[in-house]
């Protein structure tokens, strides 16, 4: 498996190769990683590319700093695709969201993870 360093490259082959799997990449789940609450976080792909990392993030989540006249739309989400293995150790970080917050995963943790057959990870 080559690793892409450029960066759009990568994103752009991820992206192609998700969009190229039929149901959403329902039945290529690696894995999958959930908060203490269930909530889902991240899924690694199976690809012809290479494992890909599919997370959900969102603008904001809502607190106590929302004013109450205010009303409250869904914020907007997008999903963050990218390959598992980069060549960067500069860009472990992968953003992730749940109805918990934000969170960052770390793509050397998830490959870990992967590496020693984990189906699905919890975490704190």
């Amino acid at each position: 498996m080559t690793v892409i360093t450029d960066r759009y490259e990568r994103e752009l082959l991820a992206r192609t190769s998700f969009d190229e799997l039929p149901h959403r990449g329902r039945d290529a789940v690696a894995m999958q990683v959930q908060c203490r609450e269930g909530h889902h976080l991240l899924k690694v792909l199976s690809t012809g590319a290479g494992p890909i990392v599919v997370a959900t993030v969102r603008a904001h989540s809502h607190g106590d700093r929302d004013r109450p006249d205010v009303p409250h739309t869904p914020a907007k989400a997008r999903e963050f695709v990218d390959m598992l293995t980069v060549a960067d150790p500069a860009e472990d970080e992968i953003p992730a969201w749940c109805d918990c917050g934000h969170r960052t995963l770390s793509r050397a943790a998830v490959a870990q993870w992967l590496a020693g057959g984990e189906k699905r990870v919890v975490i704190g």
